[in-house]
């Protein structure tokens, strides 16, 4: 294990880097970041994730996995002026401008990332705020080394407040690509304790299960090392370290309950980002002292040496007894049987 250290302005970085593993089996290079956004100002977080990104990829790292809602923000702390029966109007101008900051899946920005994972070279695993209409989401989007957007991921079940301000993700958004260096997916924050949905994951054969979070409670790790060993893969958590003084000052931002207890230099997310093997090992992390990289290089020969003793949708599981049906189709709140009848008219003339 060796310290890589870099000099960056928004902080103190590092990579934590394991150089062990079996040279017989293909290995991959990964960095999971610990970053805060720049929040209420999408194109100083863009301008900051390359540079992490252009650090990364100095290190030689393939893949590259970015915090749950890094592009956005996450809103830690704040209620968005909500009590039942209630929304205040600063409340709602705090969503008018979160709606701002987030960004449309496809358009610019993606482009931006899809431009900047080509540029590097490098597979990129990025936590956004998807903006469809007035609806948010919170989601993570998939680019390749080419510089090609793969797809996204929109959280299922948002956590708690979260739902009055985030849509539900449906089953037509968990993908798991396969690509030259594994099959990757993803799911964020406390989704990942959703049993159903990793089984999900597990039968379309992740191999690198990548965890956006903003859980930096030390319990979190339990649940990433439950994750590595029962589906023989490996994760990569990657989390925000931020400080009060990332978000905007008081009385533009608060936050709700603590913020006469904050200084600007007050802790509000530390982190704990991690990369876990299949064995359930620890990499490298987890971290709790500031934005950092945290990097590992990936044995791939280790998940089936994990998968011999358990495999979760193969030889250990008993379908006869148990079994998942996922409703994988677009849910949509509204469908025009005109377009249906247009198809039908098409599908008729070609087969006349």
């Amino acid at each position: 294990m060796s310290l890589v250290p870099a000099s960056q302005p928004d902080g103190p970085l590092f990579a934590e880097v394991d150089m062990g593993g079996d040279a017989s089996a293909p290995t991959v290079r990964a960095t999971v970041v610990q970053a805060s956004t720049v929040f209420y100002d999408t194109p100083a977080t863009l301008e900051k994730a390359e540079r992490l990104l252009a650090e990364a990829a100095g290190y030689g790292s393939q893949l590259v996995v970015f915090p749950e809602a890094f592009i956005g923000g996450y809103p830690r702390g704040s209620n968005f002026g909500v009590t039942i029966g209630n929304r205040t109007s600063k409340g709602k101008e705090e969503f008018r401008k979160y709606h701002a900051s987030a960004i449309d899946v496809p358009g610019p920005e993606i482009e931006r990332l899809a431009a900047m994972a080509g540029k590097y070279k490098v597979y990129l695993v990025m936590g956004v705020i998807e903006r469809d209409g007035y609806t948010l989401y919170c989601t993570v989007v998939f680019f390749d080394s080419q510089g090609r957007f793969l797809g996204k991921h929109r959280k299922i079940m948002p956590t708690a407040l979260e739902r009055i301000i985030w849509g539900f993700g449906d089953g037509s958004t968990i993908p798991v690509f396969e690509t030259p260096i594994g099959k990757i997916g993803a799911a964020i924050c406390w989704e990942n304790r959703m049993p159903l949905l990793r089984t999900a994951m597990y039968a379309k054969g992740i191999e690198i299960y990548c965890a956006p979070t903003a859980d930096s409670r030390n319990v979190w790790q339990a649940s990433m090392t439950h994750i590595a060993l029962e589906g023989g893969c490996f994760v990569l958590s990657a989390n925000q370290f931020c400080r009060r003084k990332d978000y905007p000052p008081p009385p533009e931002y608060l936050f709700s309950g603590t913020e006469e207890e904050l200084t600007p230099d007050s802790v509000v997310c530390a982190g704990g980002s991690v990369i876990i093997s299949p064995s359930g090992a620890i990499l490298a992390g987890p971290n709790y002292d500031g934005e950092a990289l945290i990097s590992a290089d990936l044995d791939m020969g280790e998940i089936a040496r994990a998968k011999f003793d358990f495999d979760v949708v193969g030889h250990y599981s008993r379908p006869e007894v148990l079994s998942l049906i996922v409703r994988d189709h677009p849910a949509k709140p509204v469908t025009f049987t005109s377009a249906s009848e247009k198809t039908e008219d098409t599908h008729k003339l070609l087969c006349s």
